[in-house]
C-alpha cells in the first residue's frame, strides 16, 4: 500500500487544503507542509523493505477494467525511487519559498501545488502506459493555473503557451501507445496497455521508428531540447516562485524518465541507428542554451536557458549507448534539480526584497545581502561543474561514457563546461559584487533583510544534498547499476548487429 499512499496523500491534502482556506488564511500552507511530510513515510517504508535482488523494489496491480486488459500498475525500481524522494525533497522547498510569497486565493495555489506533485509521482511509477499518459496530463493542467493566476506580468501568455506546446507532444505520444496497444492486439489477441507485456512485443524497423518517434518528440518538448524550447524561459519568467523550482527541478525530469524508461527500454534499434542525430539536437543545445543564459538580463530567464544546457548533458548521456554515461546522466537528473531550485529560489528572494530580477537595475548585494550571497555563490560554482559538488559527477560521468562511441561530442559538451563557467561567474559578479545598485523602493518600505532562518534552511539543505552526492556518489551508481547495466547492453547488442550488418553490405557491395 506505500505505492497507493504516495499518490493519495498529495491528492487527499490537495482537496483538504483547497476547503482550509475558506476558515483562515494560514491553514492551507500548513496542512501543505504536513502533507508533503507525511508522503516521506511510505517512501522511508519503500527504502527499508526493498529487495535488493529485484529489479521492482515495490510493486502493485490493481484489476479496473477487464475488458481492455487495463490494471492500475504501479511499480519503482532504483530509477523512480530515486526521483520520487527529489520530488517529495523539491516540494518541501518551493513550499518554503512560496510561504509569504502567495497572499491571495492560498487554498486554490496549495491545491494546484499538490495536485501537480500527484501528477509528478504517478509519472513515476506508473507502468501502465495509459495511466502513465493520464498522470503526465494530469501535472500539466494544474501547472498552468500555477502560472496563469500567480505569475507575473505576461503570465497568460507563458501558461498557454506552456499548455499548447506539451499538450502538443503529449498527443503525439498517446497515437503511439494506443498504436502499441492494437499491435499487442494482433499478436496475441488480447488489449494490453501493460509496460511488461508491451516489452515483449516484436517490432519490425519500421514500427519502432514510427512509434518511437511519438514517444520522442513528447519527451523531447518537455526536456526541452531545440527548436521545442522556446515556452520553458517565458514560463520560468512568469511563474510564482514555488512553480519555477518545481518545473526546473522535477517536471523536466519526467522527460528525461520516460526516454530511459519508454524509448531506451521498448526501442533498443531505433535508440541506436538514431542516436547520432539526437546527440547532435543535445551538443547543440548544450552550446546554444549556455550561450543564450550568457546574453540574458532576466536572473529566472538566466537560470532557464541554463537549464537547456545542463539538460543537454542528460539527453547526451542516455543516447551514448553506454551504462556508465546513463547513470551520469541520472546523476545530472538529481544535481540539476537541486541546483535549479536553488537558483529560482534566489532569484524569488531577490525580487521579493527589491521588485525586479533585471540585472541592469541591481548590483553589489552583498553589501545589503552577505548571507544571501555567499549561499548563491556556493550555488553557482555546483552550477558550473566543480569538484566536489554533484553537477560534476555527472558531467563527468556523460562525458566519460560518451567518448567510447561519439568522441566528437563528447568534446563539444566539454566546451560547454567553459561557457557554462562564463555565464555563471558573470552572472555572480554583476549580481552581488561591485558597487552598491539597487532599484528603487518606496520609503515606507521595510529595510531590506538578508535570508531569514526559513530561507536560511531551504538553500543550506540543497548545499549539503549537492556535496553528498559530489563526495558520496556511490550509493546512487550502485543503486542504479543494474538498471543501466540492463540497458546498455541492450543498446549496445543493437549497435553490434547494426555494424555487423553495415559490414555485410560493404561486403556485399565488393
Amino acid at each position: 500500500m506505500n505505492l497507493l499512499l504516495l499518490l493519495l496523500l498529495p491528492i487527499m491534502g490537495a482537496g483538504i487544503a483547497w476547503l482550509s482556506g475558506r476558515y483562515h488564511d494560514n491553514a492551507p500552507r500548513f496542512i501543505a507542509l504536513v502533507t508533503l511530510l507525511l508522503c516521506h513515510l511510505p517512501l522511508v517504508n519503500i527504502w527499508l523493505n526493498r529487495a535488493d535482488d529485484t529489479l521492482w523494489l515495490a510493486t502493485i496491480n490493481i484489476p479496473w477494467l477487464s475488458r481492455l486488459n487495463l490494471d492500475l500498475h504501479f511499480a519503482v525500481d532504483a530509477l523512480s525511487l530515486l526521483l520520487v524522494a527529489l520530488t517529495l525533497f523539491i516540494a518541501l522547498l518551493a513550499l518554503l519559498a512560496s510561504w509569504q510569497e502567495i497572499s491571495h486565493k492560498s487554498g486554490l495555489f496549495y491545491l494546484n501545488l499538490l495536485l501537480t506533485i500527484a501528477g509528478i509521482i504517478g509519472v513515476f511509477m506508473s507502468l501502465n502506459l495509459l495511466v502513465f499518459f493520464v498522470f503526465w496530463e494530469v501535472m500539466l493542467v494544474p501547472m498552468f493555473f500555477l502560472i496563469n493566476i500567480w505569475g507575473h506580468e505576461n503570465r497568460h501568455y507563458a501558461a498557454l503557451k506552456f499548455l499548447i506546446f506539451t499538450q502538443f507532444g503529449g498527443l503525439l505520444m498517446l497515437i503511439s501507445i494506443c498504436a502499441l496497444s492494437v499491435i499487442h492486439l494482433q499478436q496475441t489477441g488480447n488489449w494490453s496497455f501493460d509496460y511488461l507485456q508491451l516489452s515483449q512485443l516484436s517490432l519490425s524497423n519500421l514500427q519502432q521508428n514510427w512509434l518511437a518517434l511519438g514517444f520522442m518528440l513528447a519527451f523531447l518538448v518537455k526536456l526541452p531540447a531545440l527548436p521545442f524550447h522556446s515556452w520553458l524561459p517565458d514560463a520560468h519568467t512568469q511563474a510564482p516562485t514555488g512553480a519555477s523550482i518545481i518545473l526546473a527541478a522535477v517536471l523536466l525530469k519526467t522527460s528525461a524518465y520516460g526516454i530511459i524508461r519508454f524509448v531506451l527500454a521498448l526501442f533498443p534499434q531505433f535508440s541506436s541507428e538514431f542516436a547520432g542525430v539526437i546527440n547532435t539536437i543535445a551538443v547543440v543545445g548544450i552550446i546554444y542554451g549556455a550561450c543564450l543564459a550568457f546574453a540574458q538580463t532576466d536572473l529566472k530567464r538566466l537560470v532557464a536557458y541554463s537549464s537547456i544546457s545542463h539538460m543537454g548533458f542528460v539527453l547526451l548521456g542516455c543516447f551514448s549507448l553506454n551504462a556508465l554515461a546513463l547513470q551520469g546522466a541520472i546523476v545530472q537528473m538529481i544535481a540539476h534539480g537541486l541546483t535549479s531550485a536553488g537558483l529560482f529560489a534566489v532569484a524569488g528572494m531577490i525580487q521579493v526584497r527589491y521588485g525586479t530580477r533585471d540585472l541592469t537595475k541591481i548590483g553589489g548585494l552583498a553589501q545589503q545581502l552577505p548571507q544571501l550571497a555567499g549561499l548563491a555563490m556556493i550555488l553557482t560554482i555546483a552550477t558550473l561543474g566543480m569538484p566536489g559538488f554533484g553537477n560534476f559527477v555527472g558531467e563527468f560521468l556523460v562525458l566519460l561514457g560518451s567518448f567510447e562511441h561519439y568522441k566528437v561530442f563528447s568534446i563539444i559538451g566539454a566546451a560547454g563546461l567553459i561557457f557554462s563557467a562564463c555565464y555563471c561567474l558573470v552572472v555572480i559578479h554583476r549580481c552581488f559584487w561591485g558597487p552598491l545598485k539597487t532599484a528603487e523602493r518606496h520609503e515606507s518600505q521595510d529595510p531590506v533583510q538578508d535570508v531569514s532562518a526559513r530561507e536560511r534552511l531551504s538553500l543550506i539543505s540543497l548545499i549539503v544534498a549537492l556535496i553528498f552526492l559530489g563526495l558520496q556518489p556511490q550509493p546512487i551508481l550502485n543503486l542504479t547499476a543494474r538498471l543501466s547495466q540492463q540497458i546498455g547492453k541492450q543498446l549496445n547488442a543493437q549497435q553490434s548487429v547494426q555494424q555487423t550488418n553495415i559490414t555485410i553490405t560493404q561486403e556485399q557491395a565488393r
